[in-house]
């Protein structure tokens, strides 16, 4: 059974955990690809079509196909941070309307891995319209489903 947490990040920020049963490198560096981002997706919106680099860092660009409300579109998002040290590794990048993603893998012990997704978007452009949208309840279901859909992987 597959235990997503709920995880108290302050105002305007959607957080989602859940323990997989793998190393913090090895997960890392599936998020760390976005060409593989659409392996992790569960919300069902992440496509295949990206373009960028193999392995992101801090200020790089990569753009992904994505489809919502049965829109196709693509989406082009910089990486605001990039920490990839043996204790300490997340992924964070900035949508174009300021709303951020991040990763943080925290390895427990060998072979478990803490990971924790978040959607911050106090920073978006417009975060009324956003809670308007329901995008926080939303991108909630999402998250849980790609951390499940994640730790089912490695059970």
């Amino acid at each position: 059974m597959v235990s997503i947490r709920t995880i108290d990040r302050g105002d305007r920020v959607v957080a989602r955990q859940v323990d997989v049963n793998a190393s913090a490198e090895e997960l890392f560096a599936k998020v760390a690809n976005p060409h593989r981002h659409g392996e992790l997706d569960g919300s069902g919106t992440v496509k295949d079509t990206v373009s960028g680099p193999d392995r992101l860092s801090r200020g790089a660009k990569f753009s992904v196909g994505m489809k919502q409300y049965g829109v196709p579109y693509k989406i082009t998002s910089t990486v605001t941070d990039f920490v990839d040290e043996s204790t300490s590794k997340v992924v964070e990048w900035r949508h174009p309307m300021g709303h951020t993603w991040r990763w943080e893998f925290d390895e427990k012990q060998p072979g478990v891995t803490t990971v924790t997704e978040s959607f911050q978007y106090g920073t978006a452009k417009a975060p009324k319209v956003l809670e308007i949208f329901k995008m926080p309840q939303q991108n909630a279901k999402g998250i849980s489903s790609t951390l499940e859909k994640l730790a089912r992987q490695y059970a």
